[in-house]
């Protein structure tokens, strides 16, 4: 069959459910991973024909597609801080919003100095802890931009720990994975610099506001809590860190945007000065930053 005849079908089939710019996303991306070919291709070799063997993957992703599974688990491939990472439905998918808590906490510990390039501000050895790494997406850019830096990941969920470890394996830096519950957490060694957590923080009511592609896919471990108690993994966190943080520690938080004012409520419940809440790309309250004061 002919490529632009395939691809032809996927707007037919999907575009009452995507955005043909969405749609044309998606096939090229199928494209590119299961037959290697770059999204200029069409203009270059408009009649290229494809192979009953070559067009079956896509045809296999095209069903998978019309029932809203997202793009990311079909390939089990996703792009976070300029990285590859592998997921599957035990992981949630990286959002473009953590990217900006991530890189907050990299700016912490950097300078920039002559014509753009970047020193450590310490010359010490930092210690930086996230919890709930799922994908180990904030563990691994962390790790891999800031060079000397011990960085710990934990996480309740043995299956999203295995990808996380392949993850910093195929991102080529070294993470010290632990399978742990903040809501019952275990005593781990040292003080830390930093505490960067993503915890689960959709309530129940919101759920109805969310795509199908989240709600039916992605781990609801990862992603909800109930309405009557929508801060129990912050307020479990900030007990955490109160105690595993070196006085003027740093503690990052990506929070629930309409529950701003009372994540920051906690962090100065708890100790924490010097707060400041940052809006995403988005123009929503997403990301809160306090330091601890003994």
């Amino acid at each position: 069959m002919l490529l632009r005849e395939i691809k032809n079908i996927f707007h037919k089939e999907l575009d009452a459910i995507y955005s043909k710019e969405e749609v044309d996303s998606f096939f090229y991306l199928l494209l590119e991973h299961y037959l290697e070919l770059q999204r200029f291709v069409l203009a270059v070799q408009p009649d290229l024909v494809v192979s009953k063997e070559e067009e079956q993957p896509l045809f296999e992703a095209l069903s998978q597609l019309r029932l809203e599974r997202p793009i990311q688990y079909i390939i089990g491939k996703t792009h976070f801080m300029e990285m590859e990472f592998t997921v599957t439905e035990n992981v949630l998918i990286p959002r473009p919003e953590t990217e900006e808590l991530v890189q907050w906490v990299i700016d912490e510990y950097h300078v920039t100095v002559n014509q753009g390039t970047t020193t450590l501000k310490q010359d010490r050895n930092l210690r930086i802890l996230d919890i709930g790494t799922g994908s180990g997406c904030i563990a691994i850019a962390l790790a891999k931009n800031l060079p000397n830096t011990k960085v710990t990941a934990l996480d309740i969920s043995l299956e999203a720990l295995d990808i996380a470890k392949q993850n910093a394996v195929d991102n080529h830096v070294t993470v010290e994975f632990v399978q742990a519950d903040i809501l019952q957490p275990k005593s781990l060694k040292g003080k830390f610099d930093s505490i960067v957590s993503n915890p689960p923080y959709v309530r129940m009511l919101e759920k109805k506001e969310m795509q199908r592609n989240v709600t039916e896919y992605e781990p609801d471990l990862a992603l909800f809590v109930s309405d009557d108690d929508p801060l129990i993994f912050y307020r479990a966190i900030c007990r955490f860190a109160e105690k595993n943080l070196k006085n003027s520690g740093n503690l990052f938080l990506e929070i629930n945007q309409y529950l701003a004012k009372e994540t920051e409520q906690l962090l100065k419940d708890h100790n924490f000065s010097e707060i400041e809440l940052r809006k995403d790309i988005f123009g929503n309250d997403r990301m809160l930053r306090g330091r601890l004061s003994y």
